[in-house]
């Protein structure tokens, strides 16, 4: 999958999960171009496509106020504020959508994109409305992170990097996966993480697989099965199993014993 389609892919889950959890029937996004250039590439409930690869500038309409202002922006009717500019008044008629909300997707501090929700009616937008338009578009900020760490990683595959630094990242990209909802994404995730072991450890190194690793990870951290399953997405028994078959691979007796020698492979940090 290219970089294109991944992304494209992480903001239609993300406007598919804003309506779910939202209940407002329009939404709809894009990531910023060159320059200081939005384009809405993806739509979720609309009735016609007048806002299909609309281009919106920073500073105009709803969508260039929030990347202007880097934080969520409301509007209760959309062709009757004051609080925007109009240069979008047009297509947003052709669709009729009247209150809409806007909010940033923000990577390292530099706004990457904009994700809209709206309704055909003029009623207020916020409250838990709001903050569940915000977690879909941490969405899209956790799978743009990723997938610039993981071809970043995988294209210098640790050149110029020393051992320790190469463990950390890929601590820190294995802790990511279990986030990543899209399983496109988080199978590329794990094989930029294959390819940094692959190169920064020794062939004859104990070998684990990536669930193995991932409940070592929540042991290392004072995890119970019970929690470890929580964060995992599985059944405390799944978590049991994982933790016997590392145990084993390391020729550990003890949990504790386990996280030591996954740490003196370099499984862990």
């Amino acid at each position: 999958m290219t970089a294109d389609a991944t992304d494209a892919v992480a903001i239609r889950n993300a406007l598919l999960r804003l309506r779910r959890a939202t209940g407002l029937p329009v939404a709809f996004g894009g990531l910023m171009e060159a320059g200081r250039q939005m384009r809405i590439s993806e739509l979720s409930g609309t009735a016609t496509h007048a806002l299909r690869s609309l281009v919106v500038t920073s500073g105009n309409g709803l969508g260039g106020k929030t990347v202007v202002l880097a934080r969520p922006c409301v509007v209760t009717d959309y062709s009757a504020s004051r609080q925007i500019s109009h240069e979008y008044d047009a297509p947003v008629a052709v669709e009729g959508l009247r209150s809409v909300l806007a909010v940033p997707v923000v990577v390292r501090h530099s706004v990457r994109g904009v994700l809209y929700g709206a309704l055909r009616t003029a009623l207020p937008l916020g409250g838990r409305m709001l903050d569940e338009a915000v977690e879909a578009a941490r969405d899209v900020e956790r799978a743009l992170v990723v997938r610039e760490e993981a071809r970043s990683l995988a294209a210098g595959g640790g050149a110029g990097v020393g051992r320790e630094q190469v463990r950390e990242a890929h601590a820190a990209l294995r802790a990511l996966a279990p986030k990543i909802a899209d399983p496109e994404l988080r199978a590329e995730l794990l094989d930029a993480c294959a390819l940094l072991t692959a190169d920064s450890v020794p062939s004859d190194r104990v070998r684990l697989a990536p669930r193995e690793v991932d409940v070592l990870a929540c042991v290392a951290a004072g995890a119970t099965n019970a929690v470890a399953a929580e964060r995992l997405g599985v059944t405390p028994e799944t978590v049991k199993g994982y933790l016997r078959s590392a145990m084993r691979r390391l020729r550990a007796r003890t949990r504790g014993e386990a996280v030591v020698a996954a740490r003196r492979a370099g499984w862990l940090p």
